[in-house]
C-alpha cells in the first residue's frame, strides 16, 4: 500500500517506519522538502520524502499530523485527497488548569472532514505517546494495547485498523466519526495520566472484555427504581 504523511513530527516518523517494515511504500512530506528527504534517509528502508502536495498525491491512505492546520491551507489543491482515507491523530492543545470553554460540539477530526469532503477521515492514535511504538510490534501484542478507530466509511475503518494490527496494536472499532469527540477527550485524558499523573510515556489506555460472571451472586443489574 501506497502510504503518505504529511509531517514529519514524532508520530508521523514513528509510524511511518513502522509501516515501511512492514514493506508498504511510504513518502513523507513537509513545507521544507528537505526535513522530509531527511526524515526519509533516517528510516533506512527505501522511503521518500518531499512536499505536502507530492505526499497526497503519492498516498492511497494519509497520515495527517499537522495540527491546527487544514489541508486547505497547506495544499495547493486538496482533489488529491479525494477518495483517500485519511488517518488523523491530532488533540488539541490542553488548556492551562484544565479550564476547558463550552462542551465540544465538533471535533477536530470533523473540522477536518469539513475541510475535505470528498475524503474519508478517520480518527485513530491519538490516544498514546511515540514512545509506545518503540515497542512495536511483539511487546504490543502481548499487552494488547489498544488503538481506537472511527469514522464514517466501515472500509475506511477496517483499513485504519489493519494499519493498526500490522504494527502490533488491537484495533476497536468505535463507529462513526462523531464518535471522535469521545477519542479526543480520551486523548486529553492519556495525557494527563502521562503527564499529570506522572506516569509516563509508556502508560496506555486498553480494553479487555472480561468472560461473564457464572452466577449474579450480588442479585444481578435491575431496573432502576
Amino acid at each position: 500500500m501506497k502510504i503518505g504523511l504529511i509531517g514529519t513530527g514524532n508520530m508521523s516518523r514513528s509510524l511511518g517506519i513502522l509501516w515501511a517494515e512492514q514493506g508498504h511504500e511510504v513518502f513523507w512530506g513537509s513545507r521544507d522538502p528537505n526535513k522530509a528527504k531527511s526524515v526519509a534517509e533516517f528510516s533506512s528502508h527505501k522511503t521518500q520524502g518531499g512536499t505536502n502536495d507530492e505526499a497526497a498525491e503519492f498516498g492511497e491512505v494519509i497520515f495527517y499530523s499537522v495540527r491546527g492546520v487544514m489541508p486547505s491551507a497547506i495544499l495547493s489543491s486538496t482533489e488529491s485527497l479525494s477518495g483517500k482515507v485519511i488517518l488523523d491523530c491530532n488533540n488539541r492543545d490542553i488548556p492551562a488548569g484544565f479550564a476547558y470553554g463550552p462542551l465540544m460540539v465538533e471535533s477536530l477530526a470533523e473540522e477536518l472532514a469539513a475541510d475535505i469532503p470528498n475524503a474519508h477521515v478517520i480518527k485513530a492514535f491519538n490516544t498514546m505517546a511515540q514512545e509506545v511504538f518503540e515497542l512495536s510490534p511483539q511487546p504490543l501484542k502481548e499487552h494488547q494495547v489498544s488503538v481506537y478507530v472511527c469514522g464514517d466509511h466501515p472500509a475506511a475503518r477496517q483499513t485504519a485498523m489493519t494499519l493498526a494490527s500490522e504494527i502490533g496494536f488491537n484495533p476497536i472499532d468505535c463507529g462513526p466519526l462523531r464518535s471522535a469527540r469521545l477519542l479526543e477527550s480520551l486523548g486529553d485524558f492519556i495525557r494527563f495520566m502521562i503527564g499529570g499523573m506522572k506516569l509516563g510515556p509508556y502508560a496506555t489506555l486498553s480494553v479487555n472484555v472480561l468472560p461473564g460472571a457464572s452466577e449474579q451472586r450480588l442479585g444481578g443489574r435491575q431496573p432502576s427504581s
